[in-house]
């Protein structure tokens, strides 16, 4: 799973329907749409910016590259499978992990571009992420030891070495990586990777990675669908809906501990 997985090729038509090939689905004739703007807006799940939870700032900018990922890695976060499924909950879990990363590891912010809570809860993590999507960009993270320069992590919250993942959380969990199959080109039978493909870790645990296989025929089942609705809407301006905040967050919020295999390498250029 660690080869470079199958670009897939643009063409400048308008969608005509849905089409697959050895390998994977075509998604050409998505030149000039992106997240932000354009019908591949109505693909865009509801993700919670920094602003939403409150994150800091980081210690240093941010780098990112101007060409996208090749693979988007799965994690979970190691920590309680929490029965709270709030916004709230789910906003003091990005402060968490953002405070770990930063005043424990010395990192420069939150190691993962994307985060999802057992609520479902879909948020941004690392600083400039969802621009860097929107513009079809990569913003190197601090998750996969030696491969951060091309994937995208996604934080998964809990721990899954036996236990079963939230159904919410799988939803949303689908939700975003179709997404980033979509903005990027991505074959998910090649894309959609775990920690432990390229790393010596127990990451993203058994029985979520034992669910990978059906992950990525969700994926493409979902791209099937995003991609017909394309065809029928291609050209239309279609607004993002505004993005929800958080209600109050709770004053005290506990530092859990976000260990879960090697985040960092040789290779790798930042934190």
């Amino acid at each position: 799973m660690n080869g470079r997985p199958q670009r897939l090729p643009d063409r400048r038509t308008v969608l005509k329907g849905t089409a697959l090939a050895a390998g994977g689905v075509l998604l050409g004739g998505l030149i000039g749409l992106t997240p932000a703007t354009g019908a591949l807006a109505a693909a865009t799940p509801k993700v919670y910016t920094r602003t939403d939870w409150k994150a800091r700032a980081p210690k240093n900018r941010i780098d990112v590259m101007a060409k996208g990922p090749t693979h988007i890695v799965v994690h979970h976060t190691a920590t309680g499978n929490v029965s709270d499924t709030s916004t709230s909950h789910a906003a003091a879990l990005s402060r968490s992990i953002q405070r770990y990363h930063m005043d424990h590891n010395g990192w420069s912010d939150t190691g993962q571009q994307l985060t999802i809570s057992r609520g479902g809860h879909i948020m941004e993590g690392r600083d400039r992420t969802l621009q860097s999507i929107a513009d079809g960009g990569h913003v190197i993270g601090a998750h996969t030891a030696n491969h951060n320069s091309h994937t995208i992590g996604i934080e998964n919250e809990g721990t899954y070495s036996s236990a079963t993942p939230p159904a919410a959380l799988m939803r949303s969990l689908v939700d975003t990586c179709s997404w980033l199959c979509l903005v990027y080109r991505l074959d998910p039978d090649e894309a959609i990777v775990g920690h432990r493909d390229y790393n010596a870790t127990s990451c993203p645990g058994d029985k979520l990675y034992s669910m990978l296989p059906q992950l990525r025929k969700d994926v493409a089942s979902r791209l099937r669908e995003q991609l017909s609705h394309l065809g029928r809407v291609s050209g239309a301006d279609l607004s993002l809906e505004q993005l929800p905040t958080y209600p109050v967050t709770p004053d005290s919020e506990r530092v859990a501990t976000f260990y879960h295999g090697p985040a960092l390498g040789d290779r790798d250029a930042s934190l």
